[in-house]
């Protein structure tokens, strides 16, 4: 009986600790394992540099993502920098993965993407899933590039922001660090750069944790492409700290 109690007492405490821990890495506001890996995988596919993104997923895979958000990353950036870079992203990846089933190593396939609800149409999903990360209604009257070009606003909602952000394998979190990945390794996007850094801010990421996304960048794909995100982000935090 002694011998049960003081095993019960010590495994409460150790749970204790686990919770403590998660409490202490949650209150950091740093990027976890897994999204600092989101981060260095969508900027290396977009940069097109594939030997380092080899490291990148194998490094992604051990810090917890599993295959399909892995797959649904790549997928996703398809939209911010061209089919040419996310097929060679995922073929680098299915590599990676052969060679580890080769060494006997079985990784995590994941979830699937739930059925999506097609009870309204894909444009006005688009819209419900755009005022969602910014924040704002969206406009009925179009502007800008929309008007000047009504088929892309029509793509960007139809497609990007409903049948591509309606799927769940990924968070909308998690989502934007992909998109400002990208945006920031590609460059001379910085409009875009502004409106999804507004967007990560939205969705609940931190301005501690996109400073990482920065340093991220900076290890990753180069000094001058993290120089101009961080010109970016430190426009976007005066901005939010002004109002």
């Amino acid at each position: 009986m002694i011998h049960l109690v003081r095993t019960i007492v010590i495994g409460l405490f150790f749970s204790l600790m686990c919770v403590g821990f998660t409490a202490n890495a949650q209150q950091s506001g740093t990027l976890s394992p897994k999204e600092q890996s989101i981060v260095a995988i969508s900027a290396l596919t977009a940069k097109g540099d594939l030997e380092k993104l080899k490291t990148a997923l194998n490094t992604g895979l051990e810090a917890g993502l599993t295959v399909n958000e892995i797959k649904e990353a790549i997928v996703h950036l398809y939209a911010y920098c061209g089919f040419p870079r996310s097929i060679r992203g995922l073929q680098t990846f299915m590599d990676v993965l052969d060679e580890r089933k080769a060494k006997g190593i079985t990784d995590d396939t994941g979830k699937d993407a739930s059925p999506i609800d097609e009870t309204q149409s894909k444009y006005e999903r688009g819209k419900r899933n755009l005022e969602k990360l910014t924040k704002t209604p969206q406009p009925e009257t179009l502007t800008g590039y929309s008007a000047f070009a009504p088929t892309m606003d029509t793509f960007l909602k139809e497609h990007l922001f409903a049948d591509i952000f309606d799927r769940d394998v990924l968070t909308y979190s998690e989502r934007q660090l992909v998109t400002v990945s990208v945006i920031a390794t590609i460059g001379k996007a910085e409009p875009m750069l502004r409106s999804h850094l507004n967007n990560c801010l939205n969705v609940g990421l931190t301005q501690e944790q996109l400073k990482q996304f920065v340093n991220i960048i900076k290890s990753t794909v180069g000094k001058k492409e993290a120089k101009s995100a961080q010109n970016v982000l430190d426009e976007v935090l005066k901005t939010k700290k002004s109002k």
